[in-house]
């Protein structure tokens, strides 16, 4: 990779050096933190290209107000060639216009670092650990799985983009009830496998059809062994081969969406070595676990069956929460929490930070989980940041109307079925159209509609026409004649060089969805230059007769394209060439 700072890093090393020279001079105090420094786009791009509010959040330090902090700020901007004109505006923001061959040099570093453009050295190799999916193995993977597990494989994508080693893991519960359930129906699969009619699939166990060839597999293994066995002598076993057989299901579901872990950690193994135990003991230690009895449930009358029993509970209500939680069952087995306490304990020993994608429903758990990370970690005498981001479920729906059941499934649609009708980088994308915490709507029909309305297509074929158009030129793009490039030209080049300044905000907002945002915004506005040729034949990238402006226009094209390219990668969406 070329070594070549990108336009919007420069500027804020520009603006770091002006206020270096502004320490030496004693407007500002030695060692003036900068941390609250920004360099970015204003909001109304009339004001100009750049602005900083560097003399805003400086001006105390400095003991004066911002506009005088901001006009010798201004003052050395003012000798940059590359800044056209700088102007103060309000209480001291400073909108700076940038000359136009600061956007041309731009598209030569697009081009220079091209698959690399928009990279960034922020994550400084720490290591996130991203945990997503970790689906209960009962069964295969449904659509309401698929759009964390896009959302945490798309954010893992661009924390790498961002610089940040990452661990992709996906947490096994196969620890609970939900296991012995399926064990159970397994078989049921099995009896039918060795030729046992057994009629309707009862009450409580799992139905689908996806556990016929789990039983058929076990035939085969075992024969008539366990068929008439007692349960003690056969459910170890079968859980055991029905969770691996459902774990390999999930694997190939996953791998339909391109989606592949690291890590696959298992909360019963996790329980074999003591883990929770030992995270009780540090919360012990740290007086933040206590034996206790749980308040009745309030507002009604408890049920007969309740009965007040001392209990390890959790201080969760000094972190916000509405009541101290247990960590443990009457029956002395972990609850949800308990376990997963101990597991985010396991994490934090080898990661810099953590992230979980869990869904909306489980909004209430937040805060305790939080609270209790933090303790454990920092009195194991580490700060490891930990990150929850909520993702609400998704409708599907066909032209309107609400999809019906899987038959497979017995009871949801399933991903494979999904993605095998619209495609693998129709379900990535439309799943981040949307921030994950809103609502989502997805209409089979509609994000296939090739129209401007889904943001798929619209996307897909702005890099397709940027492709056709480069084929068909006749002329090769070249950079030798960039200053024939005008006002309409570079302001494409504008909306492509907020690409590695929205990758590291959206990195440190843990936020891929800004991503997809930005190219939607890209490709608008690619559209609209091309668009712009309709009308004005003088505005198309192909000038007959002027092969000049044409290498010239079709290499900025070359760079919106790369762009488009760049930003897909991150997502894990292929950028097609022909439609």
């Amino acid at each position: 990779m070329a070594e070549m700072q990108t336009l919007h890093a420069a500027f804020a090393a520009r603006i770091d050096a002006v206020l270096n020279a502004l320490e030496l001079e004693g407007v500002l105090p030695a060692d003036t933190p900068r941390g609250n420094v920004t360099v970015e786009p204003p909001r109304d791009p009339s004001h100009g290209d750049l602005a900083t509010n560097a003399a805003m959040v400086l001006a105390k330090q400095a003991k004066t107000n911002p506009r005088a902090l901001a006009e010798k700020i201004v003052d050395h901007l003012s000798r940059e060639p590359d800044i056209a004109a700088s102007e103060i505006a309000g209480p001291g923001f400073i909108n700076l216009r940038l000359a136009p061959d600061a956007w041309r040099r731009e598209l030569l570093a697009i081009a220079d670092l091209g698959d690399a453009y928009g990279r960034s050295v922020m994550g400084d190799g720490k290591t996130v650990n991203v945990e997503y999916v970790s689906a209960n193995p009962t069964g295969p993977m449904h659509m309401g799985h698929c759009r964390g597990a896009v959302v945490g494989d798309a954010l893992c994508g661009l924390l790498e983009w961002a610089g940040y080693r990452v661990t992709r893991e996906y947490y096994v519960n196969d620890a609970g009830g939900q296991v012995d359930v399926l064990a159970r129906s397994a078989h049921l699969r099995y009896r039918e496998a060795l030729g046992e009619d057994i009629g309707a699939i009862p009450e409580g166990l799992y139905p689908g059809d996806y556990l016929k060839p789990v039983g058929e597999r076990l035939a085969q293994e075992f024969g008539p062994a366990y068929k008439d066995a007692a349960e003690s002598e056969w459910l170890g076993l079968f859980r055991e081969r029905s969770v691996a057989a459902m774990m390999d299901m999930i694997r190939e579901d996953l791998a339909l969406l391109g989606i592949h872990h690291d890590l696959f950690s298992s909360e019963a193994e996790l329980q074999a070595a003591k883990k929770p135990e030992a995270a009780e003991a540090w919360l012990r230690e740290k007086g933040l676990i206590y034996d206790g009895v749980l308040e009745a449930p309030k507002g009604k009358a408890p049920p007969e069956d309740w009965e007040p029993v001392e209990l390890p509970l959790f201080r969760s209500t000094e972190f916000g929460d509405d009541q101290d939680r247990p960590i443990k069952k009457s029956n002395g087995s972990w609850t949800y929490f308990g376990a997963d306490l101990a597991y985010h304990f396991q994490k934090a020993e080898k990661a810099d930070a953590l992230i979980d994608i869990w869904g909306a429903d489980h909004a209430g758990t937040v805060k305790r989980i939080k609270a209790a990370v933090a303790a454990l970690t920092k009195g194991a005498g580490r700060d490891v940041p930990f990150d929850v981001k909520l993702v609400q479920m998704v409708k599907l729906l066909r032209d309107g109307e609400p999809v019906k059941m899987s038959k497979r499934s017995g009871t949801f649609v399933t991903l494979a079925d999904v993605v095998n009708e619209v495609g693998k980088d129709v379900v990535r994308f439309t799943m981040l159209t949307r921030k994950p915490d809103a609502q989502m709507e997805f209409d089979f029909a509609k994000v296939v509609e090739a129209s401007k309305e889904n943001p798929v297509f619209y996307l897909q074929y702005a890099h397709a026409r940027i492709h056709s158009t480069l084929r068909k030129a006749g002329v090769a793009p070249d950079a030798d004649n960039l200053n024939r490039l005008g006002e309409d030209e570079l302001a494409l080049v504008r909306e492509a060089a907020q690409f590695p300044r929205v990758v590291e905000a959206a990195a440190k907002a843990r936020e891929p969805h800004r991503i997809a945002f930005f190219l939607g915004d890209l490709a608008a506005a690619f559209h609209s230059f091309w668009n712009a040729g309709n009308d004005d034949p003088a505005k198309r990238i192909i000038q007959e007769g002027d092969p000049e402006l044409t290498a010239a226009r079709l290499f900025l094209a070359a760079q919106v394209g790369q762009v488009i390219r760049n930003g897909l990668a991150i997502l894990g969406v292929e950028a097609v060439e022909e439609m």
